[in-house]
């Protein structure tokens, strides 16, 4: 399966993530998950005319284009011509190339939460009138349009995350170079399941605090970071505390709540991202699934029921209970 990577309106991030892959040769990881680089503008060598060569047959259809990668958000303005990102040395805006390639393309891939949904480049007043390649923050459409499906039949797969985690994009495009990833392994975002069918609170190594509703009070507190920290994890979609960052890292492990990077609209909450916001002392974002009464009854339960090491320790940046030492040997 040949890739070609284009960079939109972003940062960049998701490219820097990409090479904190777990792999020690990156490309030799592609060639035996049988994909072809055809270019990316960090990490191959072609540039110039060479490459308006290559993207000129993949729009015309002399190259054959198996997966077209898009990371960034899309620049409409102004006024919908595009003229805010013009395609150097094309005198083109990119959202003209990327229309051009997506009608050409087997799949479409959108590489982060920018080029999925708009994300942070769409924020404030959005004057360039940024938008995802089929979203606008959660709403259908962006710029391709809701009904878009390539060439493969699939929707535009957006492997959302600011950045992406490497293994997402990595993981997505092996399955697509097997003709392993159908819209059933889509979730109703269009994100690939394998990472979405999680929450970032699965495997958060603050779940013991989170049980007893013992809260971290301010930055470096050890305990759960949803009451008052503005940690989303509880209803955020994504594998962040089981596919590591880096092998061992993740958001919450770092001591930062969870900013809901891979869901639409993270960029704009409406509040601090280190406050919770309340109403009547009760946090307005529950964890998914769970009835208000039931979390504020729990809450109060497991308040009452707390231990003194756990309480102690969720407002310390170091352990200073540890556990009680009993014997535990089978009887």
């Amino acid at each position: 399966m040949n890739v070609l990577w284009l960079q939109a309106g972003g940062c960049g991030g998701c490219s820097m993530s990409l090479l904190c892959a777990d792999t020690p040769d990156f490309h030799a990881h592609l060639r035996a998950a049988g994909i072809e680089l055809l270019w990316h503008p960090s990490l191959s060598l072609a540039s110039g005319s060479e490459v308006l060569e290559l993207l000129q047959r993949c729009a015309d259809g002399r190259q054959p284009l198996d997966a077209l990668c898009i990371e960034g958000s899309l620049l409409r303005g102004p006024n919908g011509t595009g003229r805010f990102h013009v395609l150097a040395g094309t005198g083109v805006p990119m959202i003209d190339w990327v229309r051009r390639l997506a009608a050409r393309a087997r799949h479409v891939v959108a590489v982060g939460s920018c080029a999925a949904w708009g994300g942070v480049t769409a924020a404030g007043d959005n004057p360039t009138d940024a938008c995802g390649l089929q979203y606008e923050d959660e709403r259908p459409g962006g710029l391709l349009g809701a009904e878009f499906r390539s060439a493969s039949g699939l929707p535009v797969i957006n492997i959302a995350g600011c950045p992406t985690h490497p293994s997402w994009v990595l993981d997505t495009l092996a399955a697509l170079a097997a003709d392993e990833l159908t819209a059933a392994d889509l979730d109703t975002l269009a994100r690939p399941r394998f990472y979405a069918d999680q929450l970032v609170h699965h495997g958060c190594t603050r779940n013991e605090y989170y049980e007893f509703k013992a809260s971290a009070e301010k930055p470096s507190d050890l305990g759960c970071l949803m009451e008052h920290m503005g940690c989303k994890g509880t209803q955020v979609h994504a594998d962040c505390n089981i596919r590591l960052w880096n092998g061992e890292g993740s958001c919450t492990r770092g001591g930062y709540a969870c900013i809901a990077c891979t869901e639409p609209g993270f960029q704009e909450p409406g509040h601090a991202f280190d406050q919770t916001p309340k109403f009547a002392g009760i946090p307005i974002g529950l964890p998914t699934d769970m009835p208000k009464a039931w979390f504020i009854a729990l809450a109060s339960l497991s308040k009452s029921a707390t231990p003194k090491r756990v309480r102690d320790n969720a407002v310390a940046d170091h352990l200073v209970q540890k556990p009680a030492l009993r014997r535990t040997r089978t009887k």
